[in-house]
């Protein structure tokens, strides 16, 4: 890739709509019964509405926000035992920056550290493990959040430590595993699915081959994506395009930086130091068989859970909140009660509106606090507008 621009030029995005628009008629799909495609990242929602996406697709097809954002799938009960291991005396506790302000069931990270906690923002696992060098006095405890994506960072920073006998440093792990949180919506009756678009960023580090129980087993086709407005229009494209011709397999539209195999470094790192959990529990989706990672037994030294004693408990979300339906794809977030009203990115109630990757946040940046209107469609006029937004709505059916 040399230019940006080459993956926002509005006439190719375009020709791309009505390519879709064709197809979907084709396949027979109305405004009343639209195809129903599930984007699992948290990065492609907010890519969908930066550039206006979901306004130029046609009527009859519709987009599903997944459960691709890490933070926004965080049961409240482990955000609790995050919070309970930041209070501990001599601890210093980091965490990605995202999820300081996520509400557990009495505060946040960021209360926490208000009220006295030593909780300290990093960028890397690495600046963790710096801190604990600095301070070899103090157990340091990195928040491992996130999915197959940040799992690698985390078990090569914890074999750093081991080769430098760095031992007050541990991770309290939540890694969680993309392919059996989509089994697990797949088998939600009601939800109505009939493709994906694929994490692109997960798929750089394990590939595409795990996928294919998804194509196999259940019969969608999934295409993994890159972030550009024509990555994901092309990845629809090819999913309407695999329906029509009677297909059910997973490609690669990211090729440019995906590899079938992903990256074998990174999935090393990851087998050596990590293991799967017998179950997980995610917000809105429950217990997950086999869908977590845990640090293996020869390093339970760097394991907080083992470590320290955590509450480990199960918490119920907010009464008002209705992020698991949300990340579940069962319920738009505008038709949550609280969405833009009660629930703000400045006081957020659920996961969804904190994360800078959550669905309630991307249609509270962008606008989108009611139902898109009907009998409107949208032009893409430029390539990126200063608002961000790649298109406009014009009157007519």
């Amino acid at each position: 890739m040399k230019y940006v621009k080459e993956f926002r030029d509005p006439d190719k995005a375009q020709g791309l709509v009505r390519e879709i628009d064709k197809l979907s008629q084709k396949l027979g799909y109305s405004s009343d019964r639209p195809l129903k495609i599930m984007e699992v990242c948290g990065g492609h929602t907010h890519s969908i509405f930066k550039y206006g996406i979901e306004e130029v697709l046609p009527n009859n097809v519709e987009l599903i926000h997944g459960p691709g954002c890490p933070v926004c799938v965080m049961p409240r009960g482990r955000l609790d035992d995050a919070i309970a291991l930041s209070e501990k005396l001599n601890v210093i506790f980091t965490t990605f920056g995202d999820a300081m302000r996520v509400p557990g069931s009495q505060k946040s990270l960021l209360q926490a550290k208000a009220q006295g906690a030593d909780i300290r923002m990093v960028y890397s696992p690495l600046d963790s493990l710096q801190i604990a060098r600095e301070n070899p006095d103090k157990d340091v405890i990195f928040f491992g959040l996130g999915f197959e994506t940040t799992a690698p960072s985390a078990a090569l920073t914890i074999l750093q430590a081991e080769a430098e006998n760095i031992y007050n440093f541990s991770v309290f792990s939540n890694h969680v595993l993309v392919v059996p949180a989509l089994e697990a919506l797949l088998s939600n009756p009601d939800l109505e699915l009939q493709g994906f678009v694929g994490p692109g960023h997960v798929s750089m580090v394990i590939g595409t081959e795990p996928y294919r129980v998804i194509s196999e087993k259940y019969q969608k086709p999934l295409v993994v994506s890159g972030f550009e407005p024509l990555d994901i229009l092309q990845s629809i494209w090819m999913l309407l395009q695999q329906m029509l011709e009677g297909r059910c397999e997973v490609e690669n539209q990211y090729s440019r930086v995906v590899k079938e195999g992903g990256n074998k470094v990174a999935l090393e790192a990851m087998g050596k130091v990590f293991e799967v959990r017998e179950k997980f529990e995610w917000r809105g989706l429950g217990d997950i068989p086999e869908s977590g990672l845990k640090i293996t037994d020869a390093y339970a030294c760097f394991d907080a859970e083992i470590k320290f004693c955590v509450p480990n408990k199960k918490v119920a979300d907010a009464k008002a909140c209705q992020c698991g339906e949300i990340l579940k794809g069962v319920l738009k977030p505008w038709q949550c009660k609280v969405f833009g009203t009660a629930c703000t990115p400045e006081n957020p109630i659920g996961t969804c509106m904190v994360s800078s990757e959550g669905a309630c946040a991307a249609y509270y940046k962008y606008g989108r606090l009611f139902k898109k209107e009907e009998g409107k469609k949208v032009e893409v006029v430029a390539s990126c507008s200063p608002t961000g937004r790649s298109g406009k709505i014009v009157s007519g059916a």
